[in-house]
């Protein structure tokens, strides 16, 4: 599926979050928001469109973790 030119399930290496940012929200207000999604989250920023009402639509990645982390750890054998 492309979510405005982002191909959201097509690559199995990055996990997209779209994201809206609404008209109200200075610059600066943003700017703090996605570096703390950065921060604390592991995203950066993949796409940002300006809206001519003012409101963004971002698209944030990260890196999928590899398979293997996905998979529980086996239990001890008594």
């Amino acid at each position: 599926m492309t979510a405005a030119g982002v191909e959201v399930d097509a690559d199995p290496d990055w996990e997209y979050a779209p994201l809206r940012i609404p008209a109200d929200v200075t610059r600066v207000s943003a700017a703090v928001r996605l570096s703390l999604h950065a921060e604390y989250g592991g995203w950066e920023l993949a796409r940002v469109l300006r809206y001519t009402d003012g409101s963004r639509r971002v698209w944030l990645r990260r890196p999928r973790p590899p398979a293997s982390d996905l998979l529980p750890l086996p239990g001890l054998i008594h």
